[in-house]
């Protein structure tokens, strides 16, 4: 995994959030990787991978936090699930079952106050490796030079 976090090291260095989202989704299922930034009860999409390579969606761009997954990132420290339809974490929750797989972890900014969340999701449901998990939260730590201010 040291290897790895150089080479994620160097796309950030090369490529900056893009070039690093990319690096993040290329080894994983999920067809989303992306930075979001909490601010006035919303997240703010920073960066989006898409493995498709299509244009963001728009509901993707803003997303109230009561309606985010990432909610539970910020409130729990992590948060995983392979399919929202099954996770009874989620009961209730506006988008369970619609966006079935989402796998999140907290984002500190330059002063190591929390900036927002880093996250692999897609709409299928997808597993996510522990290793995998474990190098998205290396990951995160090394992002907060890149973040916008």
């Amino acid at each position: 995994m040291p290897f790895q976090l150089e080479l994620f090291q160097t796309a950030l260095q090369q490529g900056g959030l893009a070039k690093a989202m990319g690096f993040l989704n290329e080894p994983v299922s999920h067809r989303y990787t992306g930075v979001y930034r909490l601010r006035d009860g919303h997240l703010h999409n920073v960066e989006l991978h898409d493995k498709q390579g299509e244009v963001r969606p728009e509901f993707l761009a803003v997303v109230p936090l009561q309606d985010s997954f990432c909610q539970f990132v910020l409130r729990d420290g992590v948060f995983r699930t392979s399919n929202t339809g099954t996770d009874e974490r989620l009961n209730g929750h506006k988008y369970q079952g619609v966006l079935l797989s989402y796998h999140g972890v907290p984002v500190l900014d330059n002063r190591g106050e929390l900036f927002g969340t880093l996250c692999h999701f897609d709409a299928l449901q997808k597993d996510l490796g522990d290793e995998q998990f474990e190098f998205m939260q290396r990951a995160a730590r090394f992002i907060s030079p890149y973040l916008p201010a």
